[in-house]
């Protein structure tokens, strides 16, 4: 008896270390790239597909993004002429708070599309109209409040604000898209400006990202007009490279790599990849063999994986050309998890989970967690796999 005890907690214990999860706290994971750091998910979708744990109604409608941390999932709904922050047990989906605020009366593509924002106890949401929370993420009690239009002069875009918010260290990075205040930095922990720049442009719907880039720290935010990056201390635009797409339309977010930035728009407009030096920056390469009308690829072992309407697409990002493509998957997003990619068919909303290499297109298994319109892309969080359509939000057990 003892030698089978003996046995059992080995097995366990092997067991444990291969199996990690983690949570998703923030717009595009932990470290903001679009992978989750799960290891150990099955991947025997056919014999054993992800089952259902839970599924609660949406009612905006549209395309909120959730966020996990501390066993909770945060996601912006609405009802109303009232967005609704809402905080659900990730293990059981049942709410734990909510925290209601006025924005916008009628739908316009739904209502916000951001993701909460989760940063040490505190969760940050951004609405359609720029309305900024920071809220105490286990009460659901606002904290401070901002309005970027009325605070900076930011010009709500077409579809409205949807970027969420970059935390950094004490800042919190915001774009109002001011005539004189494109970028904003505020004290994470009060709403006080801590400075004001970038330029002028619109804002796009692109959530900005942070790098070191040609020694410098930046700030890489694809406005409505144009990609630019702004040092991270003070505000000073550093590099500016026009990028017009039709109706300003640049959602998805910049993909940072050495001194190179990686861009893509819809409307044909396309991907390019530009070169940051101390002087200024260029673009290396332009094509249109990759276009993502929102959803953001992802950059893995040397290739970029993601949408190009209609199509999942793996791009050489050396050279910008295809190295294979296929059809089906619309305007869906994409994860990247334990070796694979797990994309979501925007239109038909079936999951993919398709083998991460250049070497050709290869599925490994499919399902349809809730089927219908998914525009919002997929996250990993705890080894759980948590998707929406525009009617719903569902949690599937990945291991």
């Amino acid at each position: 008896m003892r030698t089978t005890r003996l046995l059992a907690i080995v097995v366990c214990m092997t067991v444990a270390a291969g199996v990690f999860a983690a949570d998703w706290p923030v717009w595009r994971g932990p470290n903001q790239d679009g992978t989750a750091p799960d290891t150990g998910i099955n991947q025997d979708w056919n014999a054993n597909p992800p089952q259902k744990l839970w599924q609660v109604s949406m009612h905006d409608d549209g395309y909120a993004g959730p966020s996990v941390a501390d066993g909770k999932v945060f996601i912006i709904d609405h009802v109303g002429a009232q967005d609704i922050v809402r905080a659900l047990d990730v293990t059981s989906g049942q709410e734990v708070w909510t925290f209601a605020y006025n924005d916008l009366e009628k739908a316009n593509y739904g209502f916000s599309r951001s993701t909460p924002v989760y940063d040490d106890g505190r969760l940050y949401t951004i609405s359609f109209r720029g309305n900024v929370g920071c809220l105490d993420a286990n009460t659901g009690e606002l904290l401070w409040g901002i309005n970027m239009p009325g605070k900076w002069g930011g010009r709500i875009p077409t579809w409205g604000y949807a970027m969420s918010a970059l935390i950094d260290g004490d800042r919190l990075i915001l774009v109002p898209g001011s005539p004189e205040a494109c970028v904003v930095a505020v004290n994470k922990l009060t709403g006080e400006l801590l400075w004001a720049g970038g330029g002028g442009d619109i804002a796009g719907y692109s959530t900005p990202t942070k790098a070191t880039i040609a020694g410098v720290p930046h700030y890489v935010v694809f406005t409505g007009k144009s990609v630019v990056g702004v040092h991270a201390d003070s505000g000073q635009l550093l590099w500016r490279i026009p990028w017009e797409t039709k109706y300003d339309v640049n959602a998805a977010t910049p993909i940072v790599s050495g001194d190179n930035v990686f861009i893509t728009s819809n409307y044909g407009r396309g991907c390019a990849v530009i070169a940051v030096e101390q002087g200024g920056a260029s673009i290396l390469w332009e094509t249109k063999a990759m276009s993502a009308h929102f959803n953001t690829p992802v950059f893995y072992k040397g290739y970029m994986f993601g949408p190009t309407n209609p199509n999942l697409v793996c791009l050489d990002p050396r050279t910008g050309e295809a190295v294979w493509t296929q059809s089906g998957f619309e305007r869906g997003g994409v994860v990247l998890v334990d070796d694979v990619i797990l994309a979501l068919s925007g239109n038909q909303g079936f999951i993919a989970m398709v083998a991460a290499t250049a070497d050709g297109y290869q599925e490994l298994g499919r399902f349809t967690p809730l089927g219908e319109q998914s525009w919002t892309a997929p996250i990993v969080a705890d080894g759980k796999l948590i998707v929406r359509n525009k009617q719903a939000l569902a949690c599937f057990d990945l291991m």
